[in-house]
This record gives C-alpha cells, structure tokens and sequence, in this order.
C-alpha cells in the first residue's frame, strides 16, 4: 500500500501541444515556448515539411499562474505571427510591380509579333512596340531591387519592435514559472 501512495504522489500528468512553425523561426519558437513553461517532449522528434517544422510539446498540467501564462503566450503566438505577415510583405509588392511590368512588357512583345507577322508586314510598328517590350523585360529586376530596398526600411524597424515586444512577454512568461 506504501508504494502505491508512492507511485500515486510521483506521477505527473502533462498537457500536449503540437505546433507547425516555418523552419527558420522554430528555434524561436522553441525559446518562447521554453518561457511559458512547455518543454520538447523527447519520444518525438521534429519532423521537418518543405519550409515549415513541427514541434511536439509537452508541460506539467498543474503549473502555477497557467492562465496568465497562456495569455502571455497567445500575445506572443500572435507577435510571432505578425513578424512572419511583416517578412512577407518585405517582398510581395516589390514582386507584384516587377511581375506586373514584365506582363505589360509581354503585351507589347505581343503586338510587335502581330504587326512583323501583318500581310503586309508593318516593320515599323514592330519596331515602336519591340523597344518598350525590352525595357519592360529588362527593367523590373532594378524596380525589383529598389522597390524591396525601401520596404525593408519601412518594415525591419516594425519587426525590431515586435521582436522587441516578445522578449518582454517571454521575460515575464519566465518569471511567472520561477
């Protein structure tokens, strides 16, 4: 009878989380998790799909301050989510504008066949449509480059401070645990 209040008063029950993060932010999300109390449960491994990471959590079921701590936690899952929203916007105007001048430079390589190809040919034609249809094929990369230069100046202070903001959450998220 001794052993089994033993056993009863050594066993520990745990809550599971699984959570499929991109693969270059699971080590921050495997930091953050660490502050609110969730630790890598071993008898799995990460399993790693295309871009994105799986993580397998695991976290004593009577740990103190829980609801504080996952209200900690769910501000830093959305922080989290807001940086990943911020790194894709670096790059998806830059590309619509660049993808959106190469189409346009498309056209008009399109209306330069169409006038070579005329019965009678209208060589001329060809020629006034070909020239902006090169420079529309060529120009994008510049526009490209430049239009990603100036959004990064925009968003990398606005990802410094979420940054900012998840190293306070993770901070008191790890006080509540000590």
């Amino acid at each position: 009878m001794n052993e089994i209040n033993r056993q009863a008063a050594e066993y520990k029950g745990y809550e599971y989380k699984k959570v499929t993060v991109p693969s270059e932010q699971a080590a921050m999300y495997l930091d953050g998790y660490e502050s609110f109390g969730w630790h890598t449960d071993e008898r799995f491994d990460e399993s790693h799909i295309g871009l994105s990471c799986t993580l397998n959590l695991r976290r004593d079921r009577k740990i103190l301050n829980k609801m504080e701590l996952i209200r900690l936690q769910r501000n830093f899952e959305a922080s989290m989510e807001e940086i990943i929203t911020l790194e894709r916007s670096k790059t998806s105007m830059p590309q619509v504008a660049a993808l959106t001048m190469g189409i346009i430079g498309t056209a008009f390589m399109a209306g330069s066949v169409f006038a070579v190809t005329a019965n009678p040919p209208i060589i001329w034609l060809c020629i006034l449509l070909a020239l902006p249809a090169f420079a529309d094929w060529i120009f994008p990369y510049f526009l490209y480059k430049s239009l990603l230069g100036k959004r990064k100046k925009i968003v990398e202070p606005l990802i410094e401070e979420k940054y900012d903001e998840i190293y306070k959450l993770c901070e008191k998220g790890n006080t509540l645990l000590n």
